[in-house]
């Protein structure tokens, strides 16, 4: 696959560059660099893997590098602090570029830290991860986490482009690979029941790292996001549906500690209890609830909350949701698979079956 592909969101637009051996292709990266300052943030996994890659193409700028601790742990405000000590004590302007190259906390730092640097600076996304690379890395969400909620701190802020290369997956470790493939179903359940069949019939294929059907769902998840993110940029609307599970797996992400659990497996089981919910609400039978809880274990992911999380502390950490109005806890639910509800305020006592389950 060698895929161009368009988020179309007017002066704001960006192209998705997709295909393998992309981090090799140095005119790719250099034609969206305006000035001759550029610093680079990855962190201590990836800088031994595919910083080299990277900065062999940047030899005629004035070059930076950022290397941090790598975990969700560090998606802190004090971790942001080092990013911008870096670009003050070397003067970077506000036309520098600023590139991350990592998974989603990289590219979170790195797009908020470029957000605020002097009112905004370009930045450019080259995620390493699958879960980056379908979900994170597109759409323009940056932040941080605070010990009170996580991704409460942010901006919207659009790269200039995202460098997609497949072949960087062949050095995930197993356990980040089924939490990518946590959101590639996500896109499935919430509008497109075509793609979640097709994952059901290939879960092997991925597992196994195929490279054309991984090369097929990156492709096609960011498909669905891209049309999303250009209808509701800010998520005034629709692009809150792509939040599905991530009320209940933000409080077990916050709950347990940043870290414990990776994005994509708290995902996993907080959309076990949004099906959980929708069934109990009259939209799901129990066989569509089993479909959702089997295609997560059958890719190896939890599918239950952990037992020393208490409900009550559950309902407290979903309180702090940025989809929440006056107090009601809106969660995004499923009518059927293939089609997401937009927010909806749930009773306390409907929250509290599926939480004591």
């Amino acid at each position: 696959m060698d895929n161009v592909m368009q988020v179309e969101l007017g002066d704001r637009s960006y192209p998705i560059y997709m295909g393998a051996g992309h981090l090799d292709n140095s005119n790719l990266l250099t034609k969206h660099i305006k000035s001759k300052q550029v610093v680079v943030v990855t962190n201590e996994t990836i800088a031994p893997l595919y910083l080299d890659r990277v900065t062999r193409h940047l030899q005629d700028y004035q070059l930076e590098v950022i290397i941090l601790p790598d975990g969700e742990q560090y998606k802190t405000l004090s971790t942001l602090d080092i990013i911008f000590n870096e670009l003050l004590l070397k003067k970077f302007s506000r036309n520098a570029t600023l590139i991350a190259l990592g998974g989603g906390v990289i590219g979170d730092l790195s797009g908020f830290a470029a957000a605020c640097y002097q009112r905004g600076i370009p930045f450019i996304q080259i995620p390493t991860t699958l879960l980056s690379q379908v979900d994170s890395s597109v759409g323009g969400k940056t932040g941080v986490n605070h010990a009170l909620g996580k991704n409460m701190l942010g901006a919207f802020y659009q790269p200039q482009c995202v460098i997609i290369d497949v072949d960087v997956l062949d050095t995930l470790d197993d356990r980040q690979l089924a939490a990518g493939i946590a959101e590639v179903i996500k896109y499935g359940l919430i509008r497109d029941i075509s793609f979640f069949e097709w994952i059901e019939a290939n879960v092997t294929k991925l597992l196994a790292r195929d490279k054309s059907a991984l090369t097929y769902i990156i492709d096609r998840s960011c498909h669905n996001k891209a049309e999303i993110v250009a209808c509701d940029e800010r998520e005034s609307g629709i692009r809150a549906i792509l939040n599905l599970g991530h009320t209940f797996g933000h409080a077990i992400e916050t709950g347990m500690g940043y870290g414990k659990y990776l994005h994509g497996e708290a995902v996993a089981i907080g959309t076990c209890q949004a099906a959980e919910l929708s069934r109990q609400l009259g939209w799901l039978t129990e066989n569509d609830v089993l479909r959702v809880k089997n295609i997560f274990q059958r890719v190896g992911l939890p599918i239950k909350a952990p037992e020393s999380l208490s409900a009550e502390t559950f309902l407290e950490l979903m309180a702090v949701d940025k989809k929440n109005v006056d107090g009601d806890i809106r969660l995004i639910l499923l009518k059927s698979l293939g089609e997401a509800t937009l927010p909806v305020a749930v009773e306390k006592s409907e929250l509290l079956k599926v939480l004591n389950n």
